[in-house]
């Protein structure tokens, strides 16, 4: 049996409130295996963002471990943490978080030049990655002169640049019309299938959770099989 790429074990995450304890994930167990699309739907402040946040080294668990590619994400440094993240996880979030001073070439280029890439290579590879997405004529604009589509565009081709073997989007298209969501999401699951990466999408949109190979619920802290 092939190592899974995400192996969350017991994982617990509680908030204190004043004098009383907020538990958002009771011992949660996940596993996700190399190239599986999983979807997880659950009502809003169910936990789907934390628990996303805790796979990807973004927040700490209370209890549990979670390794990615048999790595440990947590219980390490920052430096350490943040070398895991680079290697093996892209991010997509329902707000692009694009850095409004670059432009959409470099932003997408931008997780090769923190791993020291040489720019003209990194450069090159945005480009090819964006003309993917078909923001080929757009690599030169910033954020503020893209469209939100395209702002999303781009920041599925950053997510996707160094091929990692694990993307977490967390309600990708949330933030887009039905047009321009179904072509966001239509990119991602195209380029999973191509780059043979994993794909877990937080979302409450039971249509987005349907193009998915698995579908958990996330209700009062638990993780479970959709019925």
């Amino acid at each position: 049996m092939t190592e899974p790429i995400l192996d969350c074990r017991g994982v617990v995450r509680q908030f204190n409130e004043g004098a009383s304890t907020l538990v958002v994930l009771h011992g949660v167990n996940l596993q996700v295996q190399p190239g599986e699309r999983l979807a997880i739907i659950g009502a809003s402040g169910s936990g789907k963002t934390t628990l996303l946040q805790i796979m990807g080294g973004l927040d700490e668990p209370n209890e549990g471990e979670v390794f990615i590619n048999g790595e440990a994400m947590h219980g390490t440094n920052e430096a350490v943490k943040g070398d895991l993240r680079n290697r093996n996880v892209g991010f997509v979030y329902q707000f692009h978080h694009l850095l409004p001073e670059f432009t959409a070439e470099e932003n997408v280029a931008m997780p090769l030049m923190i791993r020291r890439e040489p720019r003209v290579s990194a450069i090159a590879m945005a480009r090819t990655l964006l003309g993917r997405v078909g923001l080929g004529e757009r690599l030169h604009h910033k954020p503020g002169e893209l469209s939100g589509g395209e702002r999303q565009r781009a920041a599925v081709a950053r997510a996707l640049i160094t091929r990692p073997p694990l993307v977490l989007a967390d309600e990708p298209t949330g933030n887009l019309d039905s047009g321009n969501g179904g072509h966001v999401l239509k990119l991602l699951l195209e380029l999973n299938q191509e780059l043979k990466t994993s794909l877990v999408v937080v979302t409450h949109d039971h249509s987005i959770a349907a193009r998915m190979d698995r579908i958990l619920i996330l209700e009062d802290g638990v993780l479970k099989p959709a019925d």
